[in-house]
């Protein structure tokens, strides 16, 4: 049998912290970006509302694909269940990991 995994992905957009969980996590076709598919999202409780996942899944309604900028990722974790995502103030030191973008060096043919 084989286990499917799932990934806890958190970065920073527009000053906030979000949190989701996705079943796929790859570099993506764009440079400088990863791509996060199937994003999932806890079960309702009928009797308990979250805001922040409420928010999430109002930003994320519809999309199957979406590519986060590599210096936004704050972590990556591979966990066995998926849990409840959120978007939480940025306030703090939260900082992306400095890093500088170097793209593929494009050969002159040579003559």
């Amino acid at each position: 049998m084989t286990k499917k995994m799932i990934y806890r992905i958190s970065f920073v957009s527009a000053g906030e912290v979000y949190e989701i969980y996705a079943a796929s996590v790859a570099q993506g076709g764009l440079f400088g970006f990863i791509e996060v598919e199937e994003i999932l999202f806890g079960e309702r409780s009928k009797l308990l509302i979250d805001s922040s996942e409420e928010r999430l899944k109002t930003e994320f309604e519809g999309v199957q694909r979406t590519f986060i900028p590599l210096h936004s990722v704050l972590r990556i974790d591979e966990v066995e269940k998926a849990g409840r995502g959120r978007i939480s103030a940025g306030s703090g030191k939260v900082a992306p990991f400095p890093m500088t973008m170097v793209g593929p060096v494009k050969e002159t043919p040579k003559e």
